[in-house]
């Protein structure tokens, strides 16, 4: 499997009909602010600026929607925790996030939780997943930046993340590196 065409469509801040498509599925890409979201999307489609990123935590403010093999609509969410901005402007990054995955009448076919390898889970991660838990969302954890681990620390890392994590699957990945993206690409298409 593999991505052959990847186009930005649009951004949004709230219901839009492009999302109430039966038949194109949705899977929506969330983590904390600056943990690479942008950066695994342009690997995966294999286009360095399909999806805008910045070394500044919280350059994406709306819901960017990109369509994958005329097929798939990848649902980039802003990023939750630190961001730049006042304390209202991060809430209301918040409040879309949680729309978006827990109270709009949209499905998504899977969720991919970014989170930072060399930081592990935080309790802001954990959260998300309890709560995409509780309302049975199919999610696969993508644990970025493995680049940034020392070859003696990585196992030791792979097996905390996994722990704090549980039983569910984990994906290691470098963006910058071209790691996991095969399977990243086999989790999004199957």
């Amino acid at each position: 499997m593999s991505i052959r065409t990847a186009k930005f469509i649009k951004s949004i801040v709230g219901s839009d009909e492009l999302l109430e498509s039966r038949e194109i599925h949705q899977v929506a890409f969330v983590g904390r602010s600056n943990v690479g979201k942008s950066s695994i999307i342009n690997s995966l489609t294999r286009q360095k600026n399909l999806a805008r990123s910045s070394s500044a935590p919280g350059r994406t403010r709306e819901i960017n929607v990109f369509l994958i093999n005329k097929d798939i609509y990848l649902i980039d969410l802003p990023g939750y925790g630190f961001a730049r901005g006042s304390w209202d402007a991060r809430e209301k990054l918040g409040k879309l996030i949680y729309w978006y995955l827990f109270e709009s009448e949209y499905q998504q076919k899977k969720v991919v939780l970014i989170i930072d390898a060399k930081v592990g889970p935080t309790d802001d991660d954990l959260k998300i997943i309890k709560m995409l838990d509780e309302q049975d969302k199919d999610v696969v954890v993508v644990a970025n930046k493995v680049d940034k681990i020392g070859k003696s620390e990585y196992q030791k890392q792979k097996q905390k993340i996994q722990g704090l994590i549980g039983e569910r699957k984990i994906i290691f990945y470098s963006a910058k590196m071209k790691i996991g993206v095969s399977e990243l690409v086999d989790e999004i298409l199957k």
